[in-house]
């Protein structure tokens, strides 16, 4: 067998780099890179003992008992790299359990069994044979490969289904490096060879899954802040974003449409009727604002009662717009507040070109300020007290 101890120096290798990877990861919490240096220490030592019972079967210069020594280590450790596997999914199912007490019966076996020859004879010639009690040991072995399948499936449930195929195809490979050498037997030594590709592809498979949780958790931060809590549309953080995607752009676009809005009387409603009737008021607002700008782009509460509609129409159709929110306001009732007025003001990017967007949003301003004036001076209305 001049190629095992070659393979089973690059297994060792192998796990020390792992080793080396779980280190520099900066995204494993201390604990689980523990886990993972325990789960490649167990590995190696168990690959090492199997190496070491190859290199001392039949080498009459080394007595009986050092052989006896590594098969006990053999057999105790074999089984524990596969519950040392499930160490780094950290679940806490019943399966977990039933693999840990499973070693323990295991190892008081294997230990019983290297003071009365159960496991295995050894000849003159310093060969050992499997005894009677092998038999048993293939069932630990298969009883410990079943419930890792088990942990293997409850830990899959983490996962998206697209990520499960790969986790369920690298715990097969492993077992079929398994099957392989105890199927084949004599020089076939596949077992640990497929043990640390398993373990390398779990270790990527985890990789990978942290950063999509990652990414998803930051997707969720950003959707949560880029949403105004209060009317359930684009909020400030999702307007400063727009502003800086816009002026990205090498000019902006001719058909761009800004309307900045703001709810008339607010101040009144607050001090008359509180701050819950002004919330329902500014809710009515957004309603009337995104049912008729939606289709058109994008609408964002900027301030307390402030609104801007970024939209992609023809000028034509601003006037149009421009009544249709008046006639959905007018027409809008809440329980604290029976009626609502909104200004509105616009400006239309091809009516001025080469200016900034923040220029464009200046100009929709000044329109709604003097749309503001003109609903206070109508009403009759002090705008400084109301």
């Amino acid at each position: 067998m001049t190629y095992y101890t070659p393979l089973i120096i690059l297994v060792w290798l192998s796990l020390a780099i792992l080793c080396v990877l779980a280190k520099e990861n900066d995204r494993l919490s201390k604990e689980k890179k523990h886990i993972l240096y325990f789960t490649y220490t167990i590995v190696a030592a168990a690959a090492l003992s199997e190496w070491l019972g190859v290199q001392l079967n039949g080498n009459t210069a080394v007595s009986s008992l050092w052989l006896r020594i590594v098969k006990l280590f053999d057999y105790i450790l074999t089984p524990l790299a596969g519950g040392a596997i499930i160490l780094q999914f950290q679940t806490k199912s019943i399966w977990r359990k039933a693999i840990f007490t499973v070693l323990i019966v295991n190892t008081v076996f294997q230990t019983v069994s290297f003071f009365t020859g159960w496991m295995i004879s050894i000849n003159a010639e310093n060969r050992y044979s499997h005894g009677n009690g092998y038999n048993v040991y293939i069932v630990f072995y298969l009883v410990i490969t079943f419930l890792v399948i088990l942990d293997f499936a409850v830990y899959g449930r983490k996962f998206r289904k697209q990520n499960r195929f790969s986790l369920f195809s690298i715990m097969f490979f492993a077992i079929a490096g398994i099957l392989i050498q105890e199927i084949m037997g004599g020089e076939v030594r596949t077992a640990y060879v497929s043990i640390t590709i398993c373990l390398s592809l779990l270790f990527i498979h985890n990789s990978e899954y942290a950063q999509l949780a990652s990414d998803d958790r930051l997707h969720e931060q950003t959707m949560r802040i880029s949403i105004d809590p209060l009317t359930g549309i684009l909020s400030r953080y999702a307007y400063n974003a727009e502003i800086q995607e816009l002026n990205s752009l090498p000019s902006l676009p001719r058909d761009l449409v800004v309307f900045s809005i703001d709810v008339n009387g607010l101040k009144t409603v607050n001090d008359s009727l509180g701050h819950i009737a002004g919330d329902e008021l500014i809710c009515g607002a957004s309603d009337c604002i995104s049912s008729v700008f939606t289709r058109f782009g994008k609408c964002f509460r900027t301030g307390g009662d402030e609104f801007i509609v970024f939209a992609r129409i023809e000028k034509e159709k601003i006037n149009e717009l421009t009544c249709l929110i008046a006639e959905k306001a007018e027409a809008w009732h809440g329980k604290e507040v029976t009626s609502l007025s909104l200004a509105v003001g616009n400006a239309v990017a091809d009516e001025h070109p080469d200016v900034s967007l923040e220029k464009l949003i200046t100009a929709a301003d000044q329109e709604m300020y003097k749309a503001k004036n003109d609903y206070y001076m109508n009403e009759g209305i002090n705008r400084r007290r109301s």
